[in-house]
């Protein structure tokens, strides 16, 4: 979505004013602009971008977070919300696990749901995440190996070169992963940089890639966009999925395996 030297420096202003946003709610244009060290005129249009993106809500100097329901942040409150959807969608996505399989987990409140229901068949699985390392850590019939990095707040998942050093090596049979947002137009975004640098490469990775998550990610874009519809194998999502979009996931040969409650 965006390239080019001037653009990643418009990424890099973005994730830092989301951080400022999500750590103190409300955020003023001129503390931002001072901080960044851009013009107030630049900080405005930031803010509307992200505005149009759903990320935030512009007031008079400023902005705080959107309405509840329209958020698509990844803070801690969101992520606990919809835990039966993502029990459904973990259900789903355990059946097509098969005994011996090498399964990569990105980290994420749906992956996390897996990781609660494997252990009756032997795996191997590969993670970043702290949270779903613990879970399997005790399951003995899971081989574990954990890929280190640096965690980045509010996440339990781990970032760095290391990691990306050591995906480079990795080949699995299958991965499951999850996104900030998903669609038809713009593909899967993220809102951090080292998000997107993790995803695009664990999609390289893997023979088989499933996409876990709930319906209320579609139709929503992050400002970072690390791949493309039609690089899936599999998206495992629940019944309150759009009819449009299921059909036009279907036109692009995405297979569309969807819950029920």
């Amino acid at each position: 979505m965006m390239s080019g030297g001037f653009q990643m420096l418009a990424v890099e202003r973005y994730e830092k004013i989301m951080a400022e946003l999500q750590e103190n709610k409300i955020i003023k244009v001129s503390e931002l602009s001072a901080s960044l060290a851009v013009t107030e005129k630049t900080i405005r249009v930031d803010l509307e971008t992200l505005e149009k993106q759903g990320l935030l809500k512009r007031i008079h100097g400023g902005a705080v977070l959107p309405e509840k329901e329209t958020r698509i942040f990844p803070i801690d409150e969101r992520q606990s919300m919809r835990s039966d959807v993502k029990l459904a969608i973990a259900k789903e996505a355990i059946k097509t696990v098969k005994p011996n399989e090498t399964i990569l987990m990105d980290g994420g409140s749906t992956t996390q749901a897996l990781a609660n229901l494997l252990g009756e068949i032997p795996v191997t699985v590969i993670t970043n995440d702290i949270k779903i390392a613990n879970t399997l850590l005790a399951k003995e019939k899971v081989q574990l190996l954990v890929l280190g990095g640096t965690s980045i707040h509010p996440t339990s998942s781990l970032y760095g070169v290391e990691a990306i050093e050591k995906l480079k090596r990795i080949r699995v049979n299958r991965l499951f992963f999850g996104t900030t947002g998903v669609s038809i137009e713009h593909g899967l975004t993220v809102l951090h940089s080292l998000h997107a640098e993790w995803k695009r490469q664990i999609l390289l990775c893997a023979d088989y890639i499933t996409l876990l998550t709930d319906s209320s990610k579609f139709d929503k874009v992050g400002f970072i966009q690390f791949a493309n519809i039609n690089e899936l194998d599999e998206i495992i999502t629940d019944e309150n999925i759009n009819p449009l979009i299921y059909k036009e996931l279907q036109a692009k040969n995405v297979k569309v395996s969807v819950t029920s409650l």
